[in-house]
């Protein structure tokens, strides 16, 4: 009698087994790879904020220190005491942030509305002499032009601790001039941010500002 050969039996392997641990593996991998992108959307978006506020930030200083240079380059001899002042034209709020023009074009951003094109209410010192109450009319345009040019929201204003209010002088000689840039901004991940009081004047309000001071 010829001997038996003994075969080896391999268990075959359940294809069920096999379907449901490889659904598990990629449910496991698409939660994990879906938590990564959102990681990665959410730096992306913290990283645009944070380069629009250091960008509107730069703009601000850049427009405050052009506007204090102009102060210096058109103060003129005060009438009523020794040293050097600007004229009180300058502190005219409506002056600034274009109050004191009417924009014909609806939805139209300040920029475009304003000052793509010189208005005719303003003279343009430029190409024509200017005394100095319209030299002061012209820098609060071309400023206030400046400051909304990459931020539309951003505000201008000029004031002035003034020494002496009894003088005809609105920034009286020696007075601190206060060239102030502001615009709103908004907490991120309920950080609560230190405002400045100087842009901050009513309940509620949340602006950053740049500030810098002038002596003439």
């Amino acid at each position: 009698m010829k001997p038996h050969k003994l075969t080896k039996q391999v268990p075959k392997k359940s294809t069920f087994s096999q379907s449901g641990l490889g659904m598990v593996e990629v449910l496991v991998t698409l939660f994990i790879l879906s938590i990564g992108l959102l990681g990665v959307a959410s730096l992306q978006f913290v990283g645009s904020f944070s380069n629009a506020d250091a960008l509107n930030r730069t703009q601000a200083v850049f427009i405050a220190q052009q506007f204090s240079e102009r102060l210096n380059a058109n103060a003129i001899p005060s009438n009523v005491t020794d040293g050097f002042v600007v004229d009180n034209a300058y502190f005219d709020d409506d002056l600034y942030n274009f109050g004191n023009l009417t924009c014909l074009t609806a939805g139209a951003s300040p920029y475009d509305c304003h000052c793509k094109a010189h208005p005719a209410a303003v003279a343009n010192c430029q190409t024509g002499d200017c005394d100095a109450g319209e030299l002061a009319e012209f820098d609060a345009y071309q400023m206030s032009c400046a400051a909304v040019r990459s931020n539309p929201n951003a505000l201008l204003s000029l004031s002035c601790a003034d020494k002496d209010l009894g003088d005809t002088d609105l920034c009286t000689a020696g007075s601190i001039h206060e060239v102030i840039v502001s615009w709103p901004v908004r907490n991120w991940q309920n950080n609560e941010r230190v405002l400045n009081s100087k842009c901050n004047t009513v309940a509620g309000d949340s602006n950053d500002c740049v500030v810098i001071e002038v002596a003439l």
